[in-house]
């Protein structure tokens, strides 16, 4: 019922730009806390953004001052702008409420950062 779709992901040099999109049907975000959250290769998940339903944002440290989360309540999609990317961040990217929904993870958007 739920289904999160994230898009966006690809291959970028390091200190470049992408802008992932994770767009939701049945279910409305309007009233949901959202984050972004990534899996390195061998690594766990990790949560690297969050918004709230009132638009309060908060960002690991790996990622403060690089990435920007917004929603677009509108468009029921959230967003997160990566900007400054560096090799670290390459990962598959995922979005999911906040806190996340063992039932609402979707395919991902695969983020690479390389020469």
């Amino acid at each position: 019922q739920v289904q999160l779709v994230e898009s966006g992901g690809g291959l970028v040099q390091p200190g470049g730009s992408l802008r992932l999109s994770c767009a939701a049907s049945g279910i409305i975000l309007r009233f949901l806390g959202m984050g972004w959250y990534r899996q390195a290769p061998g690594k766990q998940r990790e949560l690297v953004a969050r918004v709230t339903s009132g638009g309060r944002t908060n960002y690991a440290d790996s990622v403060k001052g690089r990435f920007t989360i917004s929603r677009d309540n509108a468009k029921n999609t959230i967003y997160l702008q990566m900007n400054s990317l560096k090799p670290e961040d390459t990962a598959v990217y995922y979005c999911n409420k906040d806190p996340p929904s063992s039932q609402w993870w979707a395919q991902g958007t695969q983020v690479t950062v390389s020469s």
